[in-house]
């Protein structure tokens, strides 16, 4: 018999619901919020307000496109953190509401967990899922982890930021650059026409596997300050070398640890995850190390490294199958644990 879960993502800025047949995915729907950009990042208070109008139009879509009838629902997947609290609060208010009035289970996601999963969305245009045990690198605006998945459940936390998160810096950089917000993608896309080596910025020297971004923050906020007293329109004449650099010093401090974890641990098979693995030059980057390295390697599509709600569900549907239900008492959490 087949399984239909419903997906519903509001950690941060996007209302995303999902409905997925066994592991294949029917409908993503994702409702963005522009009014952050007036802010130059996003404001948990309106944020959580647009989500209370954007979730009952969102599910509602989902379930059309979807084509099949909420009476069919096997279970209600839905992300319980980390993130904002009062969007978890919405997210999480709607999916109780929905599971008790139709008497079907609930199920609580963890964000970062469902990044990771997305790499076993049954999907044409997806490669082959990752083999147990793999590495996963997962970066977003709000993490920066190595992560060791020895199963869909079993996962452990083998290296993060001490400090700001890798998307975090993309887009601060990108802000200091006065560039709208979110200036990651903006960064991204100016970096494929400069020089990535036109300007050296300093790696931090951290111990193990654990990375930190504050430093660089700091780096090209004095350098370009410095730049500036001699030249006003330094950032403007410059921008695509900057952007280029500013991307390859991430990428590459990213994958020196992830070099360095593949070699410890002696595991091949390394996946990317989370918003940042939409970055064309990290995505590269990957690719020319499985032919240095020899990696078999994981790079999800496009449409499931940002927030979306087919993630959730198909970590609501492994969880399922385990029949690992959550308690309406369940409350969201804000960080990562």
């Amino acid at each position: 018999m087949d399984t239909y879960i419903l997906g519903i993502e509001s950690s941060c800025d996007d209302t995303s619901a999902a409905v997925l047949k066994n592991n294949k995915i029917l409908a993503n729907i994702i409702a963005n919020q522009d009014v952050h950009k007036f802010y130059g990042g996003v404001v948990p208070e309106l944020a959580s307000r647009a989500h209370q109008q954007n979730i009952i139009p969102v599910v509602h879509r989902a379930l059309d496109v979807a084509k099949i009838n909420k009476n069919q629902l096997n279970a209600i997947a839905f992300t319980n953190g980390p993130g904002l609290l009062g969007s978890l609060l919405v997210g999480a208010s709607f999916a109780k509401s929905l599971s008790l009035a139709l008497n079907i289970p609930l199920v609580e996601v963890n964000h970062m967990h469902a990044h990771i999963l997305a790499h076993f969305i049954e999907d044409e245009q997806q490669p082959a899922n990752p083999e147990f045990p793999f590495l996963c690198l997962t970066v977003s605006g709000g993490h920066t982890q190595i992560m060791l998945i020895r199963d869909y459940f079993d996962m452990e936390v083998i290296g993060q930021t001490i400090d700001d998160a890798s998307g975090e810096t993309f887009d601060k950089v990108a802000k200091i650059m006065g560039l709208p917000y979110p200036g990651g993608p903006l960064i991204d896309k100016m970096a494929r026409e400069g020089n990535p080596h036109a300007i050296k910025f300093p790696h931090p020297k951290i111990a193990g596997l654990d990375f930190s971004f504050s430093g660089l923050k700091t780096s090209v906020l004095y350098f370009l300050r410095d730049r500036l007293k001699e030249d006003p329109d330094y950032i403007e004449k410059n921008k695509l070398d900057l952007s280029a650099s500013v991307q390859h010093t991430i990428i590459e401090i990213l994958m020196t640890k992830l070099r360095k974890a593949a070699k410890e641990t002696g595991i091949r098979h390394v996946a990317i995850a989370g918003g940042v693995s939409a970055n064309s030059g990290l995505r590269q980057a990957m690719l020319r190390e499985s032919e240095v390295s020899g990696w078999q390697v994981y790079i999800p599509k496009f449409e499931y490294s940002t927030d979306n709600a087919a993630m959730i569900a198909i970590t609501g549907y492994y969880k399922y199958l385990k029949g690992d239900y959550a308690a309406q008492g369940v409350t969201p959490f804000t960080r990562y644990s």
